[in-house]
């Protein structure tokens, strides 16, 4: 086996993606939030009459770390949940006022740090690296033949 010419490309990703995910959660703390109740936020905005399975299955968080979640939420009074009237075992859950507040507050964050990610690159940059990443994500990913 050869040694790697320089860094393996893994850690410096890793330790990257590790600095700017900090990044990013302390830009969201800063505007009140998180990046899972950012995540829940987006998904309520894009489907605003969302069940909590879908809404779990949308943000990649498991139906008990969710719960968790969407009670601290509605304690804040952020959502609102209400049995479905055509199936009352399902929960669906809207935004509420406060909600969409804390949603422009947070994204106005989102946007503040992605220009902070871009400062000093250009558009054809930003376009390898987006690239490259693919390339990455397609070496690891298995697919099926």
């Amino acid at each position: 086996m050869t040694k790697p010419a320089g860094r393996p490309i893994g850690l410096t990703l890793a330790r990257t993606a590790k600095i700017v995910g900090r990044a990013f959660d302390d830009a969201l703390a800063a505007a009140g939030g998180s990046t899972p109740i950012w995540l829940i936020l987006i998904s309520l905005k894009t489907h605003p009459t969302c069940n909590q399975r879908e809404l779990a299955e949308a943000v990649g968080i498991q139906g008990a770390t969710l719960t968790h979640h969407l009670n601290a939420m509605e304690a804040d009074g952020l959502i609102t949940r209400r049995r479905d009237p055509a199936n009352r075992r399902v929960h669906q859950v809207r935004l509420t006022e406060q909600g969409e507040a804390l949603f422009f507050r947070l994204a106005a964050a989102a946007r503040a740090h992605d220009q902070r990610l871009r400062a000093g690159l250009e558009q054809e940059d930003v376009a390898a690296l987006e690239r490259l990443l693919g390339r990455l994500h397609d070496n690891v990913v298995i697919t099926d033949v």
